[in-house]
């Protein structure tokens, strides 16, 4: 029996779990996801799914599901607006061809579609209050230590166990680093502001200097996503601390952003009373994600923690657990030609430099709806719209466009022909 633990109980370890099961559907594989919480569930709203992830969510059988509580952007992933008018700049809509869709979803429903497809498949097991304290090397296994002073022991260990990992921090010894902007999260009924909202698409943000405002809808277009995002130096902070379960005064969001345009105004108005205020972080990504020889592994935010503002940061952790199905599958399919090491380090190799790329470009992109990349710099709102304008025209393509299997196949086979040669 092949055993692998994952930690962490979040969107990235549960797919990776379904993935792998999914890819390997052996008997002799026990998969066991550890999370650190009482319960599985998902702080904060919305997720913006889009179509690189969405195709791979398909590929697991699972398009059905996610569709019925996604958002309808209709085509649009954004339409980028004027803050004090409200009047388009430029709408970046979803590649037309083929099936393409994007799946925004309210995390917690995400999450437990993800934990019904692994209760009703049989793919892993899932534990709660289990969390990680120290890993140890015992030649064939890896022996996982938890703070309940419980352990267990697996051929594997996947860290899927976020920003502040504590798989990764075993390996690991850095910090996050402040990414510039307090973002304030909530929550619109469609209902309440449906008759007042008079742009073509809900999927929009507002972009002003220092700022920004984004929404889109999800919960089945039930609900808004809320997001506003203020740019704040560092020793302004105060006392504001890093965390997703802070609470935020309705008040303050309002005032930040009482010079939006009437339709940001009207959200605001009708948006839950106490949004959360969350201080942006992310982490350098390290080079290893690789470790004891293939018996440690890093996904998702545990090895490459971004900001949002690309909305592609849980696509990023998907796309890593449906790599490691596949390299995993191609190791139990014949394990005398592709070792776990080997399978993982081609994991790595497809994996790092995109969700490197994805991690610098969505830096770039905040400073961009927020006026301040070297592009503008200096100029005036009004001469800063068309360089913007320009700047979003095709930025996205590049991460929708992947296909995953293909892409995973051309490094498969590019390997064999060097390890033969």
């Amino acid at each position: 029996m092949f055993r692998i633990a994952i930690i962490g109980g979040g969107l990235g370890g549960l797919f990776t779990a379904l993935s792998i099961k999914h890819h390997s559907p052996s008997k002799d594989l026990h998969i066991d996801v550890y999370e650190q919480a009482p319960e599985y569930g998902e702080i904060g709203a919305g997720v913006g799914i889009g179509p690189n992830a969405a195709a791979v969510i398909g590929k697991l059988g699972l398009m059905d599901e996610a569709m019925k509580i996604a958002g309808k952007r209709e085509g649009v992933w954004l339409s980028f607006r004027r803050f004090d008018t409200g009047a388009e700049v430029h709408t970046v809509n979803t590649p037309a061809k083929g099936n393409t869709v994007q799946l925004p979803m309210h995390r917690a429903e995400f999450l437990e579609l993800l934990m019904d497809a692994i209760t009703k498949r049989g793919a892993a097991t899932l534990h709660t209050n289990k969390r990680c304290s120290a890993l140890e090397d015992q030649g064939d296994t890896m022996l996982v230590s938890f703070a309940d002073r419980t352990s267990t022991s697996a051929n594997l260990v996947i860290g899927a166990d976020g920003i502040h990992s504590a798989v990764r921090s075993h390996y690991v010894s850095d910090n996050p680093e402040y990414g510039g902007m307090v973002v304030y999260r909530g929550l619109c009924p469609i209902d309440k502001i449906q008759d007042r909202w008079a742009l073509p698409t809900y999927a929009t943000l507002f972009m002003a200097p220092g700022k920004h405002f984004l929404t889109f809808p999800i919960s089945n277009n039930k609900l808004l996503n809320v997001v506003g995002f203020v740019s704040t130096p560092w020793e302004k902070l105060g006392t504001v601390t890093e965390s997703w379960t802070l609470k935020g005064d309705k008040g303050e969001v309002e005032e930040q952003f009482k010079n939006f345009a009437p339709v940001v105004q009207t959200v605001l108005q009708n948006m839950n009373t106490n949004p959360l205020k969350w201080v942006l972080f992310d982490r350098p990504s390290t080079p290893q994600w690789i470790f004891n020889g293939g018996k440690v592994a890093l996904l998702g935010d545990a090895a490459h923690a971004m900001c949002p503002h690309q909305g592609a940061g849980a696509g990023q952790a998907l796309e890593d657990g449906y790599i490691v199905g596949r390299a995993l599958a191609d190791h139990f399919q014949d394990p005398s030609s592709c070792s776990v090491s080997e399978a993982l380090g081609l994991y790595h190799s497809i994996r790092y430099p995109r969700s490197e790329k994805v991690q610098m470009t969505s830096r770039q992109a905040g400073d961009l709806y927020e006026m301040k990349s070297p592009d503008v710099a200096g100029r005036s709102y009004e001469d800063s719209l068309p360089i913007v304008k320009t700047k979003l025209e095709d930025r996205m393509k590049w991460i929708w466009s992947e296909d995953m299997d293909e892409v995973y196949e051309m490094a498969r086979d590019a390997w064999r022909r060097s390890s033969s040669a």
